[in-house]
């Protein structure tokens, strides 16, 4: 254990963000009264007996709380080690690429979608060049957290040049551009807005949702909590967010309306709610060898529809929403025993 743990410690410094950790020590130094030596002492002790990142020691707010609370939060070692054992690497090459992804999911796309041995078809490159939105986005089949994605107007595009575009960039998917639903859009129309639900197929092959989340942009491209935007916790019964958003950033206030458009959070009702969860309750259950997943949701005007299927999802769009951490959740689907085998399902729409 001692060693699993130094090991984890020497690849939390590296991965270190060195100058968000200033800001944070700094930030803590001066709202507690802490000496910095004090914090950078309870930091370490922290990694090691709670199995979290040196960030996540502020991001979880461990100044603030008691070693009963500290040991509730999940962090980066404890939620690595339960996702291998949920999901095996063996399985997860269906979730990591984007292509694979999309030929096995697709029946829960709202939008076009393209590969480059797609493209060499007329109808599906028709279907690209001719979408609704008039765009095209670009990725990588392995990017992650909306990192190699671009975004084009499909006008510079035909079926005889969009094949050597995206070979040169080194694309291997083109999509339709999604609108997004009309009040979404009114929200945060910087970028499309996701929804992102934590499920976990439980020892009767049953699905379970551990946490719903709404993911805001805050005048950026992406929705990503990592890239700096807001998250807010979604009542599963409701579709309501329930709570006002929060960063990443610990230095910055939590928003119960958006900085940017002024429009409320709190009591933002997800449109289309009943179908989300209808639609991430079938996608759990269609490749059950992963058992926990967090699903992108996009909402549109015509209904709900995939983007991402996570594997290692976040624990911090997880926990930071509701403030509280949810390790106990995870116990009762943990340790030996194996899962009820889960009857695939059926292809099914959910675009109407």
């Amino acid at each position: 254990m001692k060693l699993k743990r130094t090991l984890y410690f020497g690849y939390y410094l590296k991965q270190l963000d060195r100058e968000k950790f200033r800001l944070f020590l700094d930030y803590v130094n001066s709202e507690t009264g802490m000496s910095k030596a004090s914090v950078l002492s309870d930091i370490f002790s922290s990694v090691f007996r709670h199995n979290i990142s040196i960030l996540e020691y502020f991001q979880f707010r461990f100044y603030e709380l008691s070693e009963k609370q500290r040991s509730e939060w999940a962090g980066t070692g404890h939620m690595y080690e339960y996702q291998l054992r949920m999901n095996p690497k063996t399985n997860r090459d269906i979730l990591d690429d984007k292509t694979l992804f999309y030929k096995n999911y697709g029946e829960f796309f709202v939008h076009s979608i393209a590969d480059l041995d797609d493209l060499k078809k007329p109808e599906a490159a028709e279907k690209i060049l001719n979408n609704r939105s008039g765009k095209i986005v670009f990725k990588k089949s392995d990017g992650k957290c909306g990192a190699q994605v671009e975004i084009r107007d499909s006008s510079e595009f035909d079926q005889s040049n969009i094949h050597g575009f995206m070979k040169e960039h080194s694309y291997d998917l083109a999509e339709e551009f999604i609108n997004q639903h009309e009040h979404i859009n009114l929200l945060s129309p910087s970028a499309v807005n996701t929804v992102r639900i934590f499920t976990q197929l439980n020892r009767e092959g049953e699905v379970d949702i551990l946490g719903c989340r709404l993911r805001i942009s805050v005048d950026s491209p992406i929705d990503n909590m990592a890239a700096g935007n807001l998250a807010a916790p979604v009542d599963e019964a409701s579709g309501v967010v329930n709570g006002p958003a929060v960063y990443g950033d610990i230095t910055k206030e939590e928003c119960t309306v958006h900085p940017v458009t002024g429009v409320k959070i709190t009591g933002f009702q997800v449109p289309f709610w009943s179908e989300i969860l209808k639609m991430v309750k079938r996608a759990a259950m269609k490749h059950p060898q992963n058992r926990s997943i967090g699903w992108d949701v996009v909402v549109t005007d015509n209904g709900p529809g995939l983007i991402e299927g996570n594997h290692d999802w976040c624990k911090l769009l997880w926990q930071l929403p509701v403030k509280k951490g949810l390790k106990p959740m995870l116990v009762k689907y943990d340790g030996s025993g194996s899962l009820k085998k889960v009857k695939q399902v059926e292809p099914v729409s959910v675009g109407g």
